[in-house]
């Protein structure tokens, strides 16, 4: 009987397991060898499959100045992203945390920029943000005096005045940060609303009658309640940011300081036609990701092992 209902849980299994063959690892497989060949697009059709092994595209992608600026430039878009929408989240939670009249409804109205298609959200951005006709640059010389519009999308850098001191910064990058943040900001609102609706209000109410501040009783008893589902948020967040591609492209396609890796790797296969070199540097990208979800399975493995 155990041997049979062991293939009949192998038989169950097997569609599911040659799909992920088929879509996941064959390509993936595929992926890896073309990037020790030397294969353009047009290439591709004729290539054999061990043809041209060589190790030039990895030396191209780590010789070249571009992949390492890019880096620069992903890591700062996903540390910035993923701390403000970490942080937006936590204030919106904490603030729909008690009852009003009207809750359900403005809680479900947090989840309208995580359920929006990306497409009409960054058309959205696009207008509000068009230094012509956008409304935020309108409001911003009515209400604070801006000399000139802000190309808030194309702007590479600009200056800030402060204290007498012009301080460079990163326009384009900062806005699409900006994007990331309210975009998935629901994401956390809802792992962390969730945490907080489950902790005992016992707690809170005792260091309430021993006199403690609100903010006393966020920072020793709240926060550290939260701290094990805010860890789990910033590395799926820093997994899903570093692998971003279609907010970016779609906002600013990747120009004005704002080349992350993905975007790079899609302009070394459809402008430079240099299918090696994209796939080595997605190779490069996924040994970076691999390392991230080690990170992730190492947290949820000590959160299991930490429960009673």
């Amino acid at each position: 009987m155990k041997q049979q209902d062991a293939r009949t849980g192998v038989l169950l299994l097997t569609p599911t397991l040659v799909i992920v063959f088929a879509v996941v690892l064959v390509p993936l497989a595929w992926s890896v060898l073309i990037a020790f060949q030397r294969v353009r697009l047009i290439d591709v059709g004729r290539m054999g499959l061990f043809d041209k092994i060589t190790l030039d595209n990895f030396a191209r992608v780590f010789g070249s100045d571009v992949l390492w600026e890019s880096l620069r430039t992903t890591v700062f878009y996903t540390a910035g992203s993923t701390f403000l929408a970490i942080s937006l989240g936590l204030v919106a939670a904490l603030a729909l945390r008690k009852p009003f009249p009207g809750r359900s409804f403005v809680r479900a109205a947090m989840l309208i920029p995580y359920v929006a298609p990306v497409v009409a959200v960054t058309f959205v951005w696009k207008v509000l943000l068009n230094p012509e006709f956008g409304i935020v640059n309108s409001w911003g010389r009515k209400l604070f005096g801006w000399d000139d519009p802000i190309a808030f999308l194309s702007q590479a850098r600009g200056e800030i005045t402060l204290f007498g001191l012009d301080i460079p910064v990163p326009t384009a990058l900062l806005t699409v940060i900006a994007f990331e943040g309210w975009r998935y900001f629901p994401f956390a609102f809802l792992f962390l609303l969730a945490r907080l609706s489950a902790l005992p209000g016992d707690l809170e109410e005792a260091a309430t009658v021993d006199g403690a501040t609100p903010t006393q009783r966020f920072r020793h008893i709240v926060l550290p309640q939260l701290m094990p589902v805010i860890a789990v948020l910033v590395v799926l967040r820093t997994i899903w940011t570093f692998n971003e591609f279609d907010d970016i492209f779609l906002l600013t396609g990747g120009a004005a300081g704002t080349e992350v890796v993905s975007v790079r790797v899609y302009e070394l296969l459809t402008v430079q036609r240099n299918v090696g070199a994209a796939a080595a540097q997605s190779v490069l990208l996924a040994a970076v990701l691999v390392v991230l979800l080690a990170a992730y399975l190492w947290l949820l493995r000590r959160r299991e092992g930490a429960k009673p």
